[in-house]
C-alpha cells in the first residue's frame, strides 16, 4: 500500500442534490477515524460514517455541508456521508431553496 492520494477541489465541480432517502446536514464535530457528528435538516444529530470512496478523495472539516443517507436500521442515530459541498455550492443551495438560509 502506498500513500493515500487526496485530490483537489476539482472533484466537486458537479453539484449533487439529495436523492430519495437522503438529506442535507452540517458537520458539527470530527470524532476520529471516519466518524463525524452531523446536524441534519430534520433537527436530529446523527453519527455519520465517511464512505470509503469519499474518504480517499475529499477531506471533510467542521462546518462543512454534506449529504447524509440514514441507515435502514438506527435511522435516527446513524448514516453514511455521501457528498460534501464547497462554499460556492452552499450559496447556490441557499439561493435556490434547497437549504434553509439560517442553516
Amino acid at each position: 500500500m502506498g500513500k493515500r492520494k487526496v485530490l483537489n477541489e476539482s472533484e466537486l465541480k458537479d453539484i449533487q442534490l439529495p436523492q430519495q432517502g437522503e438529506m442535507l446536514g452540517r458537520v458539527i464535530k470530527l470524532l476520529g477515524s471516519d466518524q463525524v457528528l452531523v446536524k441534519c435538516t430534520d433537527e436530529k444529530i446523527r453519527r455519520g460514517r465517511i464512505r470509503g470512496t469519499l474518504k480517499r478523495r475529499i477531506w471533510i472539516r467542521d462546518n462543512d455541508v454534506v449529504i447524509i443517507a440514514p441507515w435502514d436500521f438506527k435511522q435516527d442515530d446513524r448514516g453514511d456521508i455521501t457528498w460534501r459541498f464547497t462554499l460556492s455550492q452552499v450559496d447556490w443551495l441557499k439561493n435556490n431553496g434547497h437549504l434553509p438560509k439560517e442553516f
